[in-house]
């Protein structure tokens, strides 16, 4: 009897190590931090060669360290959206009106450029270093030069862009959440060479993934909720996977080859290319309601989201709020811009 409960205790204890393993190996909330402010976000900015974290808020962007998420300065006089920084020149830009560009080493403002439209989400383009700041009204695009400011002219989409991803040898694509389609600029021209119709698969894409090596897009979908996979190079639909709701936000890992679109149901789709033509949903990940937004770290391989907490009792203008109330999950924009905890998130493994 003795023997067998020695027995029973050691594979009670390989059974436990190996339950722990597996929870090891799954995506999970390993960092957080809160950090009290005054007004509304929209996306998050990893800028990984600096190790700094960008997030728009209220009047100014904050600026964190990536690896502790502590605070490491502001950007004033900027009401913007997002951020991109040129790894080149080292200029910072953020989506306001005008734009503002910075030192992304020392924080220090550069100038301010003057943009029409209306300046919502921001993209670096590498192969010809160049800034797109996306609007929902016309011009739908403005294209500056990162290494001095200058804009370098405009591109009309056809639709309202959302996300935009470059494959690095003069493709970019943008999704336009109207059209429910995805729109192919060649990078030198500035020119629109082809339109993706995603529509009977899904509408409203927002956030946008692309496996430059094997030229596949992932569109997050809001209606239905869906991951919307597409071949870069001829359009046609490869596959479409569901995701949770209230996307605004996504992006692929290439050294996982993953997928991810978060949302602001609170959750975090992370999508496994097992190979060019196998796609599956791998985990879905809790994380916090309204973390709609996020950006990829790229030195630790984790997913980094944001979202904003309301005190337990406010004072509101909003008519489609109630004090103390969250906000509805899928609202993408407009939504509560008072005092409250923003919330930074990281999920690895």
């Amino acid at each position: 009897m003795k023997h067998l409960n020695l027995l029973a205790r050691f594979l009670f204890v390989i059974i436990a190590v190996q339950a722990c393993t597996a929870a090891a190996g799954d995506y999970q909330i390993v960092k957080t931090a809160r950090v009290m402010g005054q007004g509304g976000i929209d996306y998050v900015y990893a800028d990984n060669d600096n190790r700094r974290l960008y997030v728009a808020r209220g009047g100014q962007v904050l600026v964190f360290d990536e690896d502790t998420f502590l605070s490491v300065g502001t950007i004033t006089n900027a009401r913007a959206r997002d951020e991109a920084v040129d790894p080149v020149s080292n200029h910072g830009f953020c989506s306001s009106s005008p734009i503002v560009m910075w030192d992304a080493k020392t924080l220090a403002p550069l100038k301010t450029i003057d943009v029409q439209g209306r300046p919502d989400a921001i993209f670096f383009e590498p192969l010809t270093e160049r800034v797109y700041v996306l609007s929902h009204s016309a011009p739908n695009v403005t294209v500056i030069d990162g290494k001095d400011g200058t804009i370098v002219g405009t591109i009309d989409l056809g639709g309202s862009p959302e996300q935009a991803q470059s494959d690095g040898q003069g493709h970019v694509y943008v999704d336009l959440e109207d059209k429910d389609s995805i729109a192919v600029v060649d990078a030198h021209t500035l020119k629109v060479t082809a339109t993706y119709d995603i529509s009977s698969k899904g509408g409203g894409p927002a956030g946008l993934g692309l496996d430059a090596k094997n030229h596949i897009l992932f569109a997050m979908c809001h209606e239905p909720a869906t991951c919307v996979v597409v071949n870069a190079d001829t359009g046609k639909i490869l596959a479409a996977l569901p995701i949770g709701t209230g996307t605004d936000g996504g992006g692929f890992n290439p050294a996982t080859m993953e997928a991810f679109s978060s949302q602001g149901d609170g959750t975090l789709t992370i999508i496994k290319e097992n190979s060019p033509t196998d796609f599956a949903v791998e985990q879905t990940v809790t994380t916090k309601p309204r973390a709609k937004t996020c950006t990829l770290d790229t030195k630790n391989n984790q997913i980094i989201l944001i979202t904003v907490e309301r005190p337990a009792t406010v004072v509101t203008t909003d008519t489609n709020a109630v004090a103390g109330a969250a906000a509805p999950a899928g609202k993408r924009r407009g939504g509560y811009n008072g005092p409250g905890l923003l919330d930074i998130i990281a999920v690895g493994k």
